[in-house]
């Protein structure tokens, strides 16, 4: 992801800054309006990065997107005018949301399979998702056909890999590190 440590420090910097305003959870439900908003539509991300349009305008259009917004996530905003980081809004949206949740106590564990899971699998690997953390947990499954089979689960910044690419990389590295089958 791009700007992602600076998008971390500017959602915790607003994250603290709508706890003192109490008005975290308004800021989160804007952030998650952001998330959506910046999914559907490739061509706002294209003009947030735009180096020809000027900041101003950027910055206008976000909050003419965003009129009803609270004064915290317009703050953002022109924070991130402020320091020409616009191009990372739906980034620090994204961070905002993981660690508002962190907040109340909620985590996500993200699962990676190279196909979709049937249900009965889903809730198989939701209960060991619980069984590592005592945090709520909601789980999403990503898939990705790169990694072949199996899966790597990842809980905060705990990854299990138990892809068949992970396992033949292994297989690979100790070839060659023998020189022998």
């Amino acid at each position: 992801m791009r700007g992602t440590r600076a998008a971390i420090r500017y959602a915790k910097a607003t994250l603290a800054f709508a706890q003192e305003a109490k008005a975290s959870d308004r800021v989160a439900l804007d952030m998650l309006a952001i998330g959506t908003l910046m999914q559907q539509n490739d061509e706002l991300q294209i003009v947030l990065e735009n180096p020809i349009l000027p900041v101003a305008q950027k910055e206008a259009a976000l909050k003419s997107l965003f009129y009803n917004a609270c004064p915290q996530t317009i703050q953002l905003f022109s924070l991130l005018a402020e320091n020409n980081r616009l191009a990372i809004v739906a980034t620090t949206a994204q961070q905002y949301v993981r660690l508002y949740a962190q907040t109340q106590g909620e985590t996500t564990a993200i699962v990676t399979t190279a196909v979709p899971l049937s249900p009965a699998l889903e809730k198989l690997v939701l209960e060991k998702a619980k069984s590592l953390t005592q945090d709520k947990v909601q789980l999403e499954n990503k898939v990705d056909s790169s990694i072949i089979g199996g899966f790597i689960l990842q809980i905060g910044d705990m990854q299990y890999d138990a892809s068949v690419v992970h396992q033949l990389k292994a297989i690979k590295t100790t070839l060659t590190k023998t020189n022998t089958i």
